[in-house]
């Protein structure tokens, strides 16, 4: 967690991985306060990934930070203007902005993701982390009360044990231990973050469009439910997709799958 001043180059940055691409990259950019949030840059951010996520052009998203850390967390000297009354504002909320996205988000983790920092990687579909990237929940440190999901996902993710000698000990997690514990996917050379990230979004944006939002979609809302009731409710979503398709969509897919076949051998 930084203590720094907002300035005048809080940015967030939004762009194409490259000319043309169905991938975008988010860029959190105040390197100078290693990432810390101010007020402004989590409207910015919320905002940024409320259009991103209703953008057909959009497949999927990256997000990174630019400089020695991913993000540091939230600028304590906006303390009070951050955390009093309005935490329950989903609007310029960054990470409820970020669940509610249909599209998928891979994190690209370089350095340092602190308290809000690592609640905002959390909220990510996929994580890449370079091997010096350090995970750190300092809310106990600084009797700051989580409100972006780290007290409830993190268990979930890495076990109760890990997660309270994680969030109580306030202990870095490193990206081998994270990687072991299966909260990152991917470790890669600190130089290659981005470029891993991206061709993982790449990947995903070159399948199905529809179908990539509705999986994402029922692995995470499954993901809340017990696994009877999470098999239900893909039941559900699959009976209500082939429902809506028409003949002409059914004969596309075939056609489509025996040009796949005629390729390559089918796993299927």
């Amino acid at each position: 967690m930084v203590a720094a001043s907002p300035d005048s180059g809080d940015l967030i940055e939004v762009e194409p991985a490259r000319p043309g691409s169905p991938v975008t990259v988010v860029t959190i950019n105040r390197p100078a306060a290693l990432n810390a949030l101010t007020k402004p840059m989590m409207i910015s951010l919320a905002a940024a990934f409320r259009r991103l996520g209703a953008d057909d052009a959009v497949a999927a998203v990256v997000l990174a930070g630019r400089g020695r850390a991913f993000c540091s967390g939230v600028d304590l000297t906006a303390a009070e203007e951050v955390f009093k009354g309005d935490v329950k504002d989903v609007a310029t909320d960054p990470v409820a902005q970020m669940e509610l996205c249909r599209k998928p988000i891979v994190g690209a983790i370089a350095g340092f993701a602190v308290t809000a920092g690592f609640e905002i990687a959390l909220a990510c579909d996929i994580l890449v982390a370079g091997r010096s990237a350090k995970f750190l929940d300092t809310h106990a440190k600084f009797g700051i009360f989580p409100s972006w999901g780290l007290s409830q996902k993190l268990s979930r993710i890495i076990g109760p044990n890990r997660a309270r000698e994680v969030s109580l000990t306030c202990m870095p997690v490193t990206a081998e231990m994270a990687e072991r514990w299966g909260l990152v996917n991917h470790v890669v050379d600190d130089n290659e973050v981005l470029s891993k990230a991206i061709e993982v979004a790449e990947a995903i944006a070159r399948n199905n469009r529809k179908l990539v939002v509705l999986y994402k979609s029922v692995i995470n809302d499954g993901f809340k439910l017990d696994l009877e009731h999470a098999q239900a409710l893909e039941k559900e979503r699959g009976h209500n997709y082939y429902n809506g398709m028409t003949k002409e969509q059914f004969a596309n897919m075939q056609k489509f799958i025996q040009g796949r076949s005629s390729k390559t051998p089918s796993k299927l």
